[in-house]
């Protein structure tokens, strides 16, 4: 059974991973300063985004993909070039494209069959849409898993299913934003008020970094740390102790809105790298695409991990 994989543009992926496992993106259009930009994750149109600093005004809005662009890119190829099509979405809490992908499943289904006839493929189409219930970084936990699983053989969509329905629930994804000021404005424009004036300016003045977690479709602070350095040395080390106690998958995701060798210059990356080769625990490293830059500015940090219940230690 030829099984396909479709990710939206917020899912945090590097290029060459997304090119070699044959993931399709849906895109995700950004509305910036009277024009528009698509986000399908091109690694030269989002390193043009950052060196322009495109998403410094924080004025940018976002389109995700409707049902029928959903329902015209399966019809037009993967109806064709796949037999079953895992589509993983970012949490449904955060963007409606979860539930365009649900509704425009159903039109699929009913109109995939002359399609596929008419190309010559034989047999039923089938497809599955999964909540990530998590962002960025978060999201491509579930992406790996599932390339990981179709490359050793695995070809059975239900025992693909199970394991990504149990992830689901067990990524915690983790997020330090630079620009605290600059995350409440985007907060702001959503209609989102986690985050208030008077803790974007205290936390402006103190060089204060929330702590973002998302977690089983849940997004917010959970801890608040001094100087974005020292917070990411810090959640460095709580993950390389998550490393230490046993990861559900080998897998750890990290994104970062820049270039990554400002990633790689982080105070602790290095240490958390090598226990990452120590441990056998591939490590994702990818540009954090241009929807989660508008989002929460350049300069993010976002890391992803699967791992049992467990209680933040920093």
């Amino acid at each position: 059974m030829r099984i396909g994989i479709v990710v939206d543009s917020g899912c945090d992926l590097p290029s060459d991973f997304i090119e070699q496992n044959r993931i399709r993106i849906l895109p995700i259009t950004i509305h910036l300063g009277g024009q528009d930009l698509v986000d399908d994750r091109s690694p030269d149109k989002t390193l043009d985004f950052y060196q322009r600093h495109l998403g410094a005004k924080g004025d940018a809005g976002t389109s995700p993909f409707s049902v029928e662009q959903i329902k015209n890119v399966f019809l037009s190829e993967l109806v064709i070039d796949y037999d079953f099509v895992f589509c993983l979405t970012i949490a449904s809490s955060r963007s409606p494209i979860h539930d365009n992908a649900v509704q425009a499943s159903f039109a699929i289904l009913k109109e995939y069959k002359p399609i596929r006839e008419q190309a010559g493929v034989s047999g039923p189409f089938a497809l599955r849409v999964i909540d990530t219930q998590n962002l960025f970084a978060g999201q491509a936990i579930t992406a790996v898993e599932v390339a990981r699983m179709i490359r050793d053989g695995v070809n059975n969509p239900n025992k693909i299913r199970e394991r990504l329905e149990f992830l689901v629930h067990n990524t915690y994804g983790y997020m330090v934003p630079r620009d605290l000021h600059y995350l409440r404005v985007r907060a702001q424009k959503k209609g989102d008020r986690s985050v208030g004036w008077f803790g974007a300016m205290l936390g402006s003045a103190l060089d204060i970094k929330p702590l973002i977690r998302g977690y089983r479709n849940e997004t917010g602070p959970v801890a608040k740390l001094r100087h974005f350095d020292d917070a990411a040395s810090k959640l460095f080390a709580y993950v390389g102790r998550q490393i230490e106690r046993g990861l559900l998958t080998p897998t750890l995701c990290l994104s970062y809105g820049g270039d990554l060798a400002e990633l790689q210059r982080l105070p602790g990356y290095a240490d958390l790298a090598k226990q990452c080769r120590t441990a056998e625990v591939e490590l994702v490293t990818s540009v954090m695409g241009v929807t989660g830059a508008v989002n929460v500015g350049e300069g993010a940090l976002a890391v992803a991990f699967a791992a049992a219940e467990h209680e933040l230690d920093l």
